[in-house]
């Protein structure tokens, strides 16, 4: 009796212990999906090999992942786009060969970088930030490949412009920044919220699942279907930030950084790679031919049945198609030495 009194209880506790991971994960799921989110980011990090450090510049801090150690490849930098993170490229990151070095940094005042109500949050500003970040931990010991997504573009390509030697080549995907022929669905609502004096909310700025859910339309050709409990989980960690993300698109879309990039595109000669969704509804394609118009040369890669989020839609191609590019324009260099 006592022996089946011993199986009963084993029993027991192995439910209890399968139980309780279960429970907990449901009631994250449809208490705390903020919670889970955080969670899901820290696996993939995890999974991925990537660590979270971080760099001090005189009291400014930087939050970054990184992965790798510098090699004969160059190290990868890269940026992510308005009220975004550096977890957003963990997609294309799960695609990049392991041996590379590569760096993903959170842009000045997002997430788990210094956020100050003194700091200028223009892209001629974001680019000075990011080069202090690149002079702290000496990346440009060696000249890296730099990548840059829509807000990230655009202070990508301004970096290449004021500091040419620290980078070997460049990858912008959708950049903002640059005057494109065709409106967009975004100019539209940008129409709209001007002449109702920014009264409106701003489509990048969601504040209820609906809104979040309209954004992520807005934003990818591909449609995604998300539970709602995930979609209030998104609106929950962005909403404590939505003041400062307001403050910041009120930058971007001034006169001194609405047209930043392309008032810089005389001044980059670095090797460079446009990636763009051919049906973003945010920043017009058209702005590749812009680019391709000023810097004769540079590779275009347009994407088929892709939005502007090309590192959520289509981040196996991306990764792919940064690589060649890169492996391409190290091979030439190699050729003409």
């Amino acid at each position: 009796m006592a022996a089946d009194f011993d199986v009963v209880n084993l029993f027991v506790i192995a439910a209890a212990t399968l139980a309780i991971p279960i429970v907990a994960f449901g009631a994250s799921f449809l208490l705390w999906p903020s919670v889970l989110i955080r969670v899901y980011h820290w696996y993939w990090r995890r999974t991925l090999g990537l660590q979270v450090r971080y760099a001090d510049c005189g009291g400014y801090r930087f939050c970054y992942s990184c992965r790798g150690k510098p090699g004969m490849r160059p190290s990868i930098l890269l940026l992510h786009s308005f009220s975004a993170h550096k977890d957003t490229w963990l997609t294309v990151v799960k695609y990049l060969p392991k041996h590379l070095h590569i760096l993903c940094v959170d842009m000045p005042g997002h997430e788990g970088t210094t956020r100050t109500n003194k700091d200028d949050y223009s892209i001629q500003g974001q680019a000075r930030r990011i080069r202090q970040f690149v002079e702290a931990i000496r990346l440009n010991r060696k000249p890296f490949h730099l990548v840059g997504a829509s807000m990230g573009g655009s202070v990508a390509g301004v970096y290449a412009a004021c500091y040419p030697l620290d980078i070997c080549s460049m990858t912008l995907i959708c950049p903002d920044g640059i005057k494109h022929l065709s409106e967009t669905k975004f100019d539209n609502h940008l129409q709209d919220l001007q002449h109702n004096q920014y009264t409106l909310s701003i489509p990048l700025i969601p504040t209820t699942p609906e809104e979040m859910e309209d954004m992520l339309k807005l934003c990818s050709h591909v449609r995604f279907k998300i539970p709602q409990q995930i979609l209030q989980g998104l609106v929950d960690v962005r909403l404590p930030h939505n003041e400062f993300y307001e403050e910041v698109f009120m930058e971007l879309i001034s006169e001194r950084s609405r047209y930043a990039l392309q008032e810089h595109l005389h001044l980059i000669f670095t090797p460079l790679q446009i990636i763009w969704g051919k049906k973003d509804q945010v920043v017009d394609v058209s702005g590749a031919a812009i680019i391709e118009e000023h810097i004769p040369g540079c590779r275009v890669d347009l994407l088929e049945n892709c939005g502007h989020s090309v590192v959520m839609e289509k981040p196996r191609q991306t990764a792919k198609l940064i690589l060649e590019f890169i492996i391409a324009k190290q091979n030439t260099t190699k050729k003409s030495s």
